[in-house]
């Protein structure tokens, strides 16, 4: 059997989505038989089924504690945390990184010191751990034929979150940021044991995956702090307008023997943070939360009594210096400037329509030139937040024209086959909007996103004079995932 990268993938291919787990908990289709299954009793299974998994990959709990965590939760900014975290902490030693979704390629989601693992080292430790459940199965008393394949195998993520953990004591790393999938309590990454976890930080809070985790911010902050740790701190921003989400976060905390640090807002404007490549004002935010746990984690201290004075030269280099693909991310293609953000609520699309703007004024001595936007949302009310992006454009720019042409996509790379038609009720809903919004633009629909950029491209080709035109591609993580596949094959 082939043991490269390529078959690494199609073996992974074939387990268990994300999606389809998560479809569980929804309410079953009025052409469906009500499933017996319910959130509670799926939940309340998860973490003893990800323990099972990773005995019958080798591993237990003490094996885990051999490194030190720093354990990322929340609804956004978990992944620019985890980014700020790794590279301040790869100024003092070598890091592991676990972080979900990926844009390109599933190497993205297990790094070392911030590069993803080499295409060798990911296929080598895919079979590794894919063998070890296999033989399990088999000892378990499953033929050999059927526990060759997928039934023996957890879901996809749960599947990395080992092989992560896997690669990283391999390697012998020692410090490890992991960002949580979904939630937190029953999150596959919370097999880890206190002794595992050096600091915990809970993100900015709001509503997602309501089916899984609630309908509220108050019970989606429940499932959230779950990853609180008896005698561990775990850090926080102080949110004074929602006080129920705090006294959830408080009595999570108490419940767990955790030590719940609350950063002040105040405190974060008066250090202002550090300017870098992860942009928008927010983040200043998500650096404080990150400067912290790295704190604890090292063990500088600082971190009560005004921890965001006196911050390590090494760590603000750390700060400055951190990446993240697909957030406010400038890709040149020679044809074109991509400025690529993957915002899919308001709040941070309203910072991406700033960030967008900014770009546009900073490079082009022209102001009134307008940028092509592609944009996509499909789960999420896209005519709205189109809506509240525009606005924030215009109110930015100062003008109306921001867009003088507006694509709108399906997330899929390939062109349809043949005979195959593909739904685009979604797209037309948006450029029906658009077309109301903002007159002047030309507004286009495509399904699939290898057309999309070849249009942009053409679009921005077409201009008059010599400047290099600019395409804003947002709404989306998984649109931005699918437009870098194309300008990056």
């Amino acid at each position: 059997m082939s043991r490269s990268y390529d078959e690494a993938l199609s073996k992974l291919s074939l387990l268990q989505s994300n999606r389809i787990i998560t479809s569980l908990f929804e309410p079953p289709s009025t052409n469906k038989p009500a499933t017996p299954q319910t959130a509670q009793a799926l939940n309340a299974a998860a973490i003893p089924e990800m323990l099972e998994w990773l005995r019958r990959a080798g591993y237990t709990q003490p094996d885990l504690a051999r490194m030190k965590h720093i354990h990322v939760s929340g609804t956004k900014g978990k992944g620019s945390v985890c980014a700020y975290a790794t590279s301040m902490l790869a100024k003092y030693r070598d890091v592991g990184t676990y972080t979900s979704p990926h844009l390109v390629h599933v190497r993205e989601r297990i790094a070392i010191n911030g590069q993803p693992v080499s295409r060798e080292e990911f296929a080598a430790a895919f079979f590794e751990i894919w063998d070890r459940l296999t033989e399990a199965a088999i000892r378990a008393g499953m033929s050999a034929v059927e526990a060759q394949g997928a039934a023996s195998k957890p879901f996809y993520f749960r599947f990395l979150t080992i092989m992560a953990w896997h690669i990283f004591l391999k390697r012998g790393i020692r410090d490890v940021v992991i960002e949580c999938g979904i939630g937190g309590e029953y999150d596959s990454t919370n097999v880890l044991p206190g002794e595992a976890v050096s600091a915990a930080v809970v993100a900015q809070l709001g509503i997602d995956h309501v089916a899984m985790l609630g309908d509220t911010v108050e019970k989606i902050a429940w499932h959230k702090a779950g990853i609180l740790k008896a005698g561990v701190k775990g850090f926080t921003i102080k949110l004074r307008d929602q006080p129920g989400v705090m006294e959830v976060l408080r009595k999570r905390a108490a419940e767990k023997g955790a030590v719940l640090v609350e950063v002040d807002e105040e405190e974060v404007e008066r250090w202002g943070g550090v300017e870098g490549n992860l942009k928008g004002d927010f983040q200043k935010r998500n650096q404080a939360l990150a400067v912290l746990a790295v704190r604890e984690h090292l063990g500088l201290g600082g971190g009560d009594k005004q921890p965001l004075e006196d911050v390590p030269r090494e760590m603000i280099e750390g700060l400055r210096e951190a990446r993240l693909r697909g957030r406010c991310e400038v890709v040149d293609d020679g044809e074109a400037e991509w400025l690529l953000d993957g915002a899919h609520t308001k709040d941070s699309l309203d910072e991406v329509a700033k960030w967008a703007i900014r770009q546009q004024h900073r490079a082009s001595a022209d102001d009134e030139q307008p940028l092509v936007l592609v944009f996509n949302q499909q789960e999420r009310n896209i005519t709205q937040l189109l809506e509240d992006f525009v606005g924030t454009c215009r109110r930015e720019a100062g003008r109306e024209d921001v867009f003088r042409y507006a694509l709108f996509t399906r997330n899929e790379i390939a062109r349809p086959g043949d005979g195959e038609e593909r739904d685009v009720l979604v797209q037309e809903q948006a450029a029906d909007k658009m077309r109301g919004l903002m007159p002047g633009c030309e507004v286009r629909v495509f399904d699939n996103t290898t057309d999309a950029v070849a249009e942009a491209r053409r679009l921005v080709r077409g201009r008059d004079g010599g400047e290099k035109g600019k395409v804003l591609v947002t709404g989306s993580l998984h649109l931005v995932g699918s437009v870098l596949q194309v300008l990056e094959p």
